[in-house]
Formats: C-alpha cells, sequence, structure tokens
C-alpha cells in the first residue's frame, strides 16, 4: 500500500513541478509587455512566487517520493537510468529558469520571443521524453564498455590499468 501512496505523490508533485516549469519561460516573456511600475512589480512578484513557493518544492517532492519509490519498487534495469538521466537534464533546465528569474527582471532585462519558444519546445520534448520513457519502458540493450559496468565487478576491471599505473 506504502508503493500506491508513493506513487500518488510522486505523480502529483511531477505533474506540478512539471506543468510550473513549463509555464515559467512564458511568464518571463511577459517582462517587455509589462513595462514599468506596479505591472513589472506584480509580475516579477508572481514568477518568484510561483519558483520558489510552488514549483522547487514539487521538485524536491518528486524527487524524494522518486528516491523512495526506487527502493520500495527495486528497479534498477536500462530504461530507468535513461529516465534520470532525462531527470538530471529537467533538473539542469530547472536552475536555469531560477537564474533566468533572477535576470529578467534586472533594470533592461528581457526575454525575447524566440527564446520563450525554444524553451518551451525543449521543457516539452523533455518532459515528454521522461513520461514516455516510464509508460514504455522500452528495452534498452547495453553494449560496450556499459555492459561491462553494468555486471558485477566491471568497473574494478576497467579501471584495473590505471589503478596498476598508480600503485607501487
Amino acid at each position: 500500500m506504502i508503493v500506491v501512496w508513493l506513487k500518488l505523490l510522486h505523480v502529483t508533485a511531477l505533474s506540478i513541478w512539471a506543468g510550473g516549469i513549463l509555464l515559467m519561460p512564458l511568464l518571463l516573456g511577459r517582462r517587455e509587455a509589462a513595462g514599468d511600475g506596479a505591472t513589472l512589480h506584480r509580475l516579477h512578484a508572481f514568477s518568484r512566487f510561483a519558483y520558489i513557493v510552488v514549483i522547487s518544492p514539487a521538485a524536491f517532492v518528486a524527487i524524494g517520493s522518486g528516491i523512495g519509490l526506487i527502493f520500495a519498487r527495486e528497479v534498477y534495469t536500462a530504461w530507468f537510468a535513461a529516465k534520470l538521466l532525462l531527470v538530471g537534464g529537467l533538473v539542469a533546465l530547472h536552475v536555469w529558469v531560477g537564474l533566468l528569474v533572477l535576470s529578467v527582471f534586472d533594470e533592461g532585462g528581457r526575454f525575447a520571443r524566440w527564446r520563450v519558444a525554444a524553451s518551451v519546445v525543449v521543457l516539452s520534448a523533455l518532459i515528454t521524453a521522461i513520461f514516455w520513457v516510464v509508460l514504455a519502458k522500452p528495452p534498452i540493450a547495453l553494449a560496450g564498455w556499459v555492459a561491462d559496468l553494468a555486471r558485477p565487478g566491471g568497473l574494478g576491471a576497467l579501471a584495473e590499468p590505471l589503478i596498476r599505473r598508480l600503485t607501487p
């Protein structure tokens, strides 16, 4: 039963995180239209509030509940590694959006329309890829040195030449 509640928490938090982070470039794109004064201040305050109070905590809950699901479900497969790589990309873009929230509202700051469009496309593609990997669970064949790392003792065998050179 704990797995069901963890999944519910994970999916809910991930939905809030993904929807919120997808909204942020659209909000930042409104910076020029807001002009100066009270409208700009409200847009800045709302953007910061959304990022700090809603989106970032949802990201932490999504990642934390996801870690809990790893141990509860014992998921150690290649598709899961691909999902973690994609989530790492989403985390990197999350940090980038946070830096934008700080810089776009500086005096003279702006966020061009083409950047808004590019950001939405990249974020949408990444979020779609994460959901696709999770739902499709594609069979990913490990080949080459990656397959060697997946077997017990693989890292030691790969690092053995380096270890021999460093030890007297």
